[in-house]
C-alpha cells in the first residue's frame, strides 16, 4: 500500500499549485488584456472631435488666438478721456474683425451702444452676467437669444464708429470712437451677483 510521507505531500501540493497557476493564466490574462486595451489604446482621434473640449476651467477664453491683456482688472491710470480709473474688467488686444465667443452659455440680455463701453453684447446665466464691449455694430445675436459656450456672438469692433446720436467719445482728431477706447480691443466685464469680479479668476 502506498504511504504518504512529507515528500509526497509536498510534491502533490506543488503540482496542484502549478496546475492552478496555469489555469489562472489561461483564464484571466485574455480578460485583462481586453479590458486594458480600453485604457492603453493609442487611438486618440476622439480628441479631435468637435464635441471634445479640452478645458478644465469654468469659462472659456473669449478671443480665440488673442490673449494679451492690455489693461488689467482694478485700479489703473485712465488711458483716455471718459475711461474709468477703476477698471471693471479686462482689456484684451485683438484686431478689428476678430471673433468673440460666449464664455459661458446663457441668454442675451442687451445689444446696443452702452456709453464708455461702446457697442456691447451682454449675456446672463444665473448669478453671472458678462458684457463684451467695443464690439462691431453689426450684431450677430439678438436680445432673448440663447447662446452656447463657444458660440461666436460678436467680432471686435473698429476704433471709430459713426451715426451714434450724442456720442461724447472722440479721438485726438475729433472723430467719434466706439466708446472710451484708443484702439480695437475687447473689454470684458464679468459680474457675479451684480458685482464686478476679475475675469481672470474664472479661466
Amino acid at each position: 500500500m502506498f504511504k504518504f510521507n512529507f515528500f509526497s505531500i509536498s510534491l502533490i501540493s506543488f503540482i496542484c499549485f502549478i496546475v492552478i497557476l496555469i489555469i489562472s493564466f489561461c483564464f484571466f490574462i485574455p480578460i485583462f488584456q481586453n479590458d486594458s486595451s480600453i485604457f492603453l489604446s493609442s487611438d486618440l482621434s476622439f480628441i479631435n472631435s468637435p464635441s471634445f473640449e479640452l478645458s478644465f476651467s469654468q469659462f472659456i477664453w473669449p478671443t480665440p488666438g488673442y490673449t494679451t491683456i492690455t489693461s488689467p482688472f482694478g485700479r489703473r491710470v485712465s488711458p483716455t478721456s471718459g475711461a474709468s480709473t477703476n477698471h471693471s474688467g479686462i482689456d484684451i488686444g485683438a484686431p478689428t474683425g476678430s471673433n468673440i465667443v460666449a464664455i459661458f452659455s446663457g441668454t442675451v440680455t442687451y445689444t446696443g451702444f452702452s456709453g464708455a463701453g461702446g457697442y456691447t453684447v451682454t449675456i446672463k446665466n444665473g448669478d453671472y452676467t458678462v458684457s463684451f464691449c467695443h464690439v462691431s455694430p453689426t450684431f450677430l445675436v439678438y436680445v432673448g437669444q440663447h447662446v452656447n459656450k463657444g458660440d461666436i456672438i460678436a467680432t471686435v469692433g473698429p476704433k471709430n464708429v459713426y451715426g451714434v446720436p450724442n456720442n461724447p467719445y472722440k479721438d485726438s482728431n475729433g472723430n467719434p470712437t466706439n466708446g472710451a477706447t484708443t484702439g480695437p480691443h475687447l473689454h470684458l466685464t464679468l459680474k457675479k451677483d451684480g458685482k464686478a469680479v476679475n475675469p481672470l479668476d474664472y479661466f
